[in-house]
C-alpha cells in the first residue's frame, strides 16, 4: 500500500509540466560518473543512497555568497556573477531530498516555489526545506494556468496555495512564482498586495524537457554566460535535475560565481508593486 502511495505521489509530480508546455522527444539519460570532473585535490563522494550517477564533491566549498534581504522585487539586485537557485513544483520524496542534500554539500541555499497540493501531501519534507534555511515560496495550489481563469478564481488558487505551503512548512510564505510564467498586470499587483515577492526567471534551465542532465547543465551555463548573473529556474521533481546539480554547482564554483541566499524583510506596508526593469521573464 505504501509503495502504491509513493508511486501515486511521484506520478502526480510528473504530471506537473513545470513552467513550459514545450516538450522534446529525446531520451532521458544520466550523466555518467566519468563526465563529472573533480577539481584538483578533491575526491568524489557519493550521495547517501550510493547513487553513482549523482556524485557529490567532498571537501570545502566557496560557492556561498551573500545573504540578500528584500521586501520587494525592486530590492532584488544581483551583482555580476551572482545567481539565485530556484526550484519549482515540489516537494517530492526521493527528488527534493536529494536536491537538499546536494545544496548542503556545497553549503548553499535555494528558493523553493512549492505547489500547495504537493506540500500538503509531503508536509515533513516541506518542513525540512524550510528548516534547512531555504527561501519558501508558493506556486498556486494545483499548478494552475492562472491566465486561463477568471481573476477571482485565479486569486483563490493563489491564496489556497499560499495557505497550504504555510501550514506544511510552518513558516510564512514570502515568494510566489506564476505557473507557466502566465501572468497579468492585475494578478501581479494583487499578489504583491499580499506582501509576496513575485519571482521572475532570468535563466530557464528547461530541465522539464526530456533530455540528458548534461544538456540541462550546459544550456544553463550557456545562458548564464550571456547574462552574467540572474535567477535560475529548475524543478526539484525531476531526477535529471538532481543528477546534474552537482556538476552545475561545481561549474559555477570553478568559474567564480556565488550563490545568493534570499531572506524576506517585512515592511509596514506592501511595497512590491513596482517590478524591476532588470528582470525580463523568459518562457
Amino acid at each position: 500500500m505504501y509503495r502504491f502511495f509513493v508511486l501515486s505521489c511521484i506520478a502526480l509530480a510528473a504530471a506537473l509540466s513545470g513552467c513550459s508546455t514545450t516538450k522534446q522527444s529525446s531520451p532521458d539519460t544520466s550523466i555518467k560518473t566519468s563526465s563529472v570532473i573533480a577539481p584538483e585535490g578533491r575526491k568524489l563522494a557519493y550521495s547517501a543512497d550510493g547513487d553513482a550517477a549523482a556524485p557529490l564533491l567532498a571537501g570545502p566549498h566557496h560557492l556561498a555568497g551573500r545573504t540578500l534581504e528584500i521586501s520587494s522585487l525592486a530590492d532584488l539586485k544581483l551583482h555580476d556573477k551572482e545567481v539565485i537557485l530556484s526550484f519549482d513544483d515540489g516537494p517530492v520524496p526521493g527528488r527534493t531530498d536529494k536536491v537538499l542534500a546536494i545544496l548542503d554539500q556545497f553549503g548553499v541555499k535555494g528558493a523553493f516555489m512549492m505547489v500547495g497540493q504537493m506540500a500538503e501531501m509531503h508536509p515533513a519534507l516541506a518542513r525540512k526545506v524550510a528548516m534547512d534555511g531555504n527561501a519558501i515560496g508558493s506556486h498556486t495550489y494545483r499548478h494552475a494556468n492562472l491566465s486561463a481563469l477568471s481573476f477571482d478564481a485565479a486569486m483563490a488558487e493563489v491564496t489556497k496555495g499560499e495557505m497550504a505551503v504555510t501550514k506544511a512548512t510552518g513558516t510564512d510564505v514570502a515568494f510566489f512564482r506564476f505557473p507557466y510564467l502566465a501572468e497579468s498586470h492585475r494578478l501581479r499587483a494583487a499578489i504583491a498586495m499580499r506582501d509576496l515577492v513575485v519571482m521572475d526567471v532570468d535563466i530557464d534551465s528547461k530541465d522539464y524537457f526530456t533530455t540528458t542532465p548534461a544538456s540541462v547543465m550546459q544550456r544553463t551555463m550557456n545562458l548564464l554566460h550571456k547574462r552574467g548573473s540572474g535567477i535560475i529556474l529548475m524543478h526539484d521533481i525531476h531526477k535529471r535535475t538532481a543528477t546534474m546539480l552537482p556538476t552545475l554547482l561545481s561549474k559555477l564554483e570553478g568559474e567564480g560565481y556565488k550563490v545568493v541566499t534570499l531572506k524576506f524583510r517585512k515592511t509596514q506596508a506592501p511595497s512590491n508593486l513596482v517590478a524591476s526593469a532588470d528582470f525580463v521573464m523568459t518562457r
